[in-house]
């Protein structure tokens, strides 16, 4: 039997700085978080092992991924992670309430790990739109990844992973910090809080209106 795992270099690398990071948002918490391109689904499984009160509901767009999902889920055995299912954050719908799916008002958190910055701003767009429709009232969008600041980047290598992910796919790119913040208010989330991760990341914490 083929092993349909995928294994992300990345994952091994930050999984232990963000669970630290993410640890004061979600520790003592229960009910269901959502997680906006899960990839390999290395991370969702490591954290639904780090926070078993909460169930976890990983999604891809893409069938490779859901399917490297679902393999590592029946390699690890976690009870608290739902089957993947496909969801385009840039959708104007995005079907939750239905079987299989979380229900809105249980949703207290979503997570999104290094997907704004290698997608086009419609997904950021999306992302925020759909926090500020399903999230209950005080529910926190979780993000990681690269940001400017100001309109500049924060380190050189920044600088050049900007420009490759342009030449790449001119819809990518690195977001500035200032426009991610505008996209949130208009969804009635405000930033919570901002760390400073390894590697020139961010962690990001919005936080949705009561």
């Amino acid at each position: 039997m083929n092993d349909l795992r995928l294994h992300s270099p990345a994952f091994h690398r930050n999984v232990a700085p963000i669970t630290a990071a993410f640890a004061p948002w979600l520790d003592g918490r229960s009910g269901d978080v959502l997680e906006l391109g899960s990839g390999s689904g290395q991370h969702v499984l490591a954290f639904a092992k780090t926070w078993p009160a909460l169930r976890w509901w990983p999604t891809d767009p893409e069938a490779p991924q859901r399917a490297s999902i679902d393999a590592w889920r029946a390699v690890e055995g976690t009870a608290n992670v739902e089957t993947p299912f496909a969801l385009d954050a840039a959708a104007d719908e995005w079907s939750l309430d239905a079987p299989g799916r979380p229900r809105s008002d249980d949703l207290i958190a979503m997570v999104c790990l290094n997907v704004v910055h290698i997608s086009p701003w419609s997904v950021t767009e999306g992302l925020f739109a759909g926090a500020g429709r399903y999230l209950a009232g005080g529910g926190l969008l979780l993000l990681y990844g690269p940001y400017n600041r100001d309109g500049r980047h924060t380190a050189p290598s920044n600088a050049r992973f900007d420009a490759d992910l342009r030449a790449r796919n001119p819809s990518w790119g690195i977001r500035d910090l200032g426009a991610v913040e505008q996209v949130a208010r208009v969804h009635k989330l405000e930033l919570a809080h901002i760390e400073a991760m390894p590697a020139n990341n961010f962690t990001l914490v919005f936080r949705k209106a009561p």
